[in-house]
């Protein structure tokens, strides 16, 4: 698969450190290098079950950076009934000079909350008297993964502080401090995507940057948690006083038909094409190889695609999915765990 289909993508060498947004309110190593991943969990036969997964995950550093800011995760859970998905992508730039860090516990913190609401979904199932309880939990999620990752960022900065800091940056996070009167923790920032996905139920929850796609049974493509137009350097961020206050919910009930194939990425796979239209014809191209060949097929060129994704935007490029029972998932596995 052509990974631009014949578009002209946009390439910045040096790749864009994103900044955080102004907040109106007072597991093994990634990204250093190519990572190809492929798991597949089936689900348990305690009951009937109708829904296999096959996980597709991959990431690629930037051009012309020393390692990656972007972690992600993707495993089954509850005894393979449910699938959790995410990936962060610290902001990279001279503000946010421990954002890997930051990345990496929005990642864990989001899947360890994640994992507690799958088994819940799970539970709930395809009773919808029991749904608009499990949506009210949902919006609940971002505020629980909001408050475990602030705690880390402000234990860390308080245990070790930024030494490696300027000058500049330690008067300007003082500044930020005393304006907001809470910890400044802009050093860590990060954005987050996440998913859980069951046979009965999906649910999204987007903060800042990057992408969710989601393609039907029919091809088509939705992007449920789009902002629209690329807001440039920046984003909205987990090192923001409130970052729940933010973060967009997607809630989806599966009554028909299989579940969509879930595409998460980071937004150096997006800014790779010159449009739009060009990145979600590649989601959807991915859905239509994984259909067609198996995902494992598409798991042995996806460190490709996604290096040639990261030459044309310079940035750090993830990608993690989940697609549903059509799709060969012959080698079974449990899942794959968070990347640090």
């Amino acid at each position: 698969m052509d990974v631009h289909g014949g578009r002209q993508g946009r390439l910045d060498a040096q790749g864009r450190g994103r900044q955080a947004r102004d907040a109106p309110w007072p597991a093994a190593d990634q990204g250093r290098g190519r990572s190809r991943h492929l798991v597949t969990a089936e689900q348990g036969t305690d009951r009937a079950a109708d829904v296999r997964w096959a996980l597709l995950t991959g990431g690629v550093k930037g051009v012309g950076k020393k390692y990656s800011q972007d972690r992600w995760a993707a495993r089954a859970t509850a005894d393979g009934r449910a699938v959790v998905l995410t990936v962060a992508d610290g902001h990279g730039s001279a503000a946010h000079f421990r954002s890997d860090l930051g990345a990496r516990w929005a990642v864990e913190e989001f899947t360890a909350c994640a994992e507690a609401f799958a088994h819940e979904a799970v539970r709930v199932g395809a009773d919808a008297a029991g749904w608009p309880e499990l949506r009210a939990e949902a919006r609940l999620l971002p505020q629980a993964v909001g408050h475990r990752w602030h705690r880390r960022a402000r234990f860390h900065d308080s245990s070790a502080p930024a030494r490696g800091a300027s000058p500049a940056q330690r008067a300007a996070a003082h500044r930020r401090a005393r304006a907001r009167g809470t910890p400044d923790l802009a050093a860590y920032g990060s954005t987050l995507l996440g998913a859980v996905l069951t046979e009965h139920t999906l649910m999204c929850w987007q903060l800042g940057d990057g992408d969710i796609v989601l393609v039907d049974d029919g091809g088509v493509p939705h992007t449920p948690l789009s902002s629209g137009p690329d807001m440039g350097d920046e984003t909205d961020s987990l090192c923001e006083p409130e970052p729940w206050r933010k973060t967009r919910t997607h809630w989806q009930p599966i009554t028909g038909g299989p579940p969509p194939a879930v595409l998460l990425s980071t937004d150096g796979l997006s800014k790779s094409f010159a449009d739009h239209q060009g990145f979600l014809d590649f989601a959807t191209g991915v859905r239509e190889r994984a259909a067609g060949q198996g995902v494992a097929a598409v798991q042995g060129q996806l460190a490709d695609w996604l290096a040639r994704a990261a030459k044309y935007s310079g940035d750090d490029t993830t990608l993690v999915g989940a697609f549903g029972a059509r799709y060969d998932t012959s080698d079974a596995s449990g899942g794959h765990e968070p990347h640090e």
